[in-house]
């Protein structure tokens, strides 16, 4: 009998699986705790549309990650910080300090978790930021700190 698994089964496959099972286990044990629903045309069409559905909502999430990283290819974000009697910043710049200025640039809210930094950034000067978006989506910038 095939069957839609309605959740993952050890042995059997994962979520929304089309699998082929015998009659007693559908009948005596998936189906009475709402593991699985039979695999008749109702249940495929809901399946493939489901499908096609997360298809579409990870292309458009690639789309708008990747004008995201147009927007934020090249650019230049100045900061601005303190420094003592020689020279030195106080304290760092912190991929939370550079994703405030970004926001500031662009208008659009910037994880600071993506932003890839080696280390702190705690010299006057530019710095190149990569910015990892979403997957393989990455972009950069530089950052220019001044006083």
């Amino acid at each position: 009998m095939k069957v839609v698994l309605l959740c993952d089964v050890k042995g059997q496959g994962k979520k929304d699986q089309i699998v082929d099972v015998s009659d007693g286990y559908a009948r005596n044990f998936l189906f009475p705790q709402k593991k699985a629903i039979p695999a008749d045309a109702k249940a495929t069409s809901e399946l493939k549309s489901k499908a096609e559905a997360k298809e579409y909502k990870i292309s458009e999430d690639k789309k708008a990650a990747q004008a995201l990283a147009d927007k934020i290819n090249g650019r230049e974000i100045e900061i601005v910080m303190g420094h003592g009697q020689d020279g030195r910043l106080y304290g760092s710049v912190t991929a939370k300090d550079i994703a405030e200025e970004l926001k500031k640039a662009i208008g659009c809210d910037v994880d600071k978790r993506k932003i890839q930094l080696k280390e702190s950034i705690r010299a006057y000067g530019k710095h190149s930021v990569v910015i990892k978006i979403l997957g393989d989506i990455s972009a950069s910038f530089v950052v220019y700190v001044h006083d």
